[in-house]
């Protein structure tokens, strides 16, 4: 198990950003042994996802078998990315759209705002479930074992128990969440349940931005508006891998 994890901590290094790995920067960013580095990436590049160049190791081509896959299952029904579409351009702001998995919350799509000041989550990035408007949504039906463990990973311990509970009532009887710089000062969220077949939420499909362009009025715009999209999500049938 060991070595899976470090043969995935090695390739979660590659980025946009950075799209080749050096042998001294594996060893740097892992605090892996020379020796021990350099086998996984053998291994890794002998099973093809990764390729060895001039300038260091890349994401190799086995990977584009693992991203069709991928992209198979968790791609959206064009009316639901239409519907996302819609409310990026009405209102400017990011849509998002996240799923509960564990203790986290995985954004699955996103319609980027316009606006040079703005917030960005990519696709399949992971974020704590201890705050947040779409955490108040996902969490309505989570056990008390769940409650407790995402509790425990906030930044207040297990007392953070009591505030996720009345976070999660507040977004029950008002049928939205919003949050106003829980996670990151300055950023805002609206976000609205999206159900599947049997009413239970599956999904939260959020507006955020920065904190000034949330005033009380807008929230309630885009509350409005978050709701009608859910609801035709939800009328439509919505599905992900994790339901």
């Amino acid at each position: 198990m060991r070595s899976v994890q470090r043969a995935f901590d090695i390739l979660s290094l590659l980025t946009e950003d950075r799209r080749t790995l050096t042998i001294r920067e594996v060893v740097d960013e892992t605090g892996l042994a020379k020796t021990t580095a350099l086998r996984l990436l053998q291994t890794l590049e002998h099973m093809g996802l990764l390729w060895a160049t001039p300038k260091g190791y890349t994401a190799g081509p086995a990977l584009w078998r693992w991203a069709h896959l991928a992209r198979s299952a968790w791609e959206l029904p064009p009316e639901t990315v239409q519907l996302m579409r819609e409310l990026g351009i009405r209102h400017r702001e990011t849509v998002n759209l996240y799923v509960l998995r564990d203790t986290h919350r995985i954004c699955i799509a996103q319609q980027e705002s316009p606006q040079p000041l703005r917030h960005v989550v990519r696709v399949g990035d992971e974020l704590p479930l201890w705050a947040g408007a779409s955490s108040k949504i996902l969490l309505k039906d989570a056990s008390e074992r769940l409650l407790q463990r995402v509790a425990r990973s906030s930044p207040d311990g297990a007392a953070h128990l009591a505030t996720l509970r009345s976070w999660i009532d507040e977004a029950a009887h008002a049928g939205y969440a919003v949050s106003h710089g829980e996670r990151e000062p300055g950023l805002s969220a609206v976000a609205v349940p999206v159900t599947g077949g049997s009413r239970a939420t599956v999904a939260a499909l959020t507006l955020s931005g920065p904190t000034v362009r949330f005033t009380e009025e807008r929230v309630g715009i885009f509350a409005a508006d978050l709701r009608e999209a859910a609801k035709r999500m939800s009328e439509r049938g919505f599905d992900h891998p994790l339901t």
